[in-house]
């Protein structure tokens, strides 16, 4: 069964959780590397474990593994071989799925029960961009193929699912064709679903310039897409952005923005002027746009998720 919809039919919201990357950093990690993430995932996978328990005791009914930018050809580059690099990127699912079980069996036992669903655990599949490590899922210049994305997404897709993910978020979409390359493959992985959420340039577009509404349209028949929406966005563009997508789909609509800082893919830092109001705020205006499945993308922190908590366990 569709696991957003087995959840949405008896809460109204699912929180999702906030950035992992930028998390590592304020833990001390160096990410300053073409890797980004999937460099801790191999050399420090117990640190990916303790920020999943951060963000499910902030209240996150979704940890988003830290495979995003975990590819073979990658990690191939490292010196690792296919073999070990498919490991690596199974291992992302394995120490999320032990954190969301260590978790549950925790809060499910004694006087921390609470009334809020077994938290899912969404396998990421960051874009091809990512891979480039150049800021290109911020343009969507690529000049692969559709038939180029399906097959550089296989490998990953498939070990990620072989590894017992829940969903698969695939996020961060910078362009409309790479999207159709994801839902193209996801027929090969029958009862397999996932979300898309693109990246976006303002409060209609996504990041390469096409309509956020015709992304939504397209992808709106496609069953195994479970919800679609925006991510690492500006916040001030999300509840737009909403509006736009809830026009074609009836769908889910995911959103997960950033702090509202511009990032430069160069030195890999961010900046600029973070939202003013409170994460949980905006969150709060972005449910009543019509977004269902709410969390933080980059910068984002286990506070700001415990914002979104604190109204939407009420909602």
């Amino acid at each position: 069964m569709n696991p957003i919809q087995h959840i949405l039919a008896e809460f109204p919201l699912i929180v999702l959780d906030g950035a992992m990357a930028t998390e590592l950093e304020r833990h001390g990690h160096d990410l300053n590397d073409s890797l980004w993430s999937a460099k801790i995932l191999h050399e420090h996978p117990e640190s990916i474990k303790r920020v999943h328990r951060d963000y499910f005791d902030a209240g996150a009914d979704c940890a988003i593994t830290a495979s995003y930018q975990a590819t073979v050809e990658g990690y191939v580059k490292r010196g690792l071989s296919e073999n070990e690099a498919l490991e690596l990127i199974q291992s992302s699912v394995r120490i999320a799925v032990q954190a969301r079980d260590e978790f549950w069996a925790d809060i499910t036992t004694g006087a921390k029960q609470q009334h809020r669903p077994k938290p899912l655990v969404a396998a990421s599949i960051g874009p091809y961009g990512a891979f480039l490590a150049d800021g290109s899922e911020y343009r969507g210049d690529y000049t692969l193929s559709e038939e180029q994305l399906v097959e550089f997404h296989r490998p990953r897709m498939k070990a990620l699912i072989e590894a017992g993910a829940d969903i698969l978020a695939c996020e961060t979409i910078p362009c409309l064709v790479e999207a159709k390359a994801i839902a193209r493959l996801l027929k090969e992985f029958p009862g397999t679903y996932a979300w898309i959420s693109f990246s976006a340039k303002d409060g209609q577009h996504i990041s390469n310039g096409e309509s956020a509404a015709e992304c939504a349209e397209w992808l709106d028949e496609h069953e195994q897409v479970a919800a679609v929406g925006i991510n690492c966005t500006l916040p001030q563009y999300i509840p737009s952005l909403i509006q736009e997508m809830r026009s074609y789909t009836d769908k889910p609509v995911v959103v997960y923005p950033n702090l509202g800082e511009e990032y430069d893919p160069v030195t890999k830092t961010w900046h600029g002027t973070s939202c003013t109001e409170t994460f949980g705020q905006s969150a709060r205006q972005w449910y009543e746009a019509g977004a269902r499945l709410i969390g933080g993308c980059c910068r984002t922190q286990p506070e700001d998720i415990q914002g979104i908590v604190a109204w939407s366990r009420d909602a």
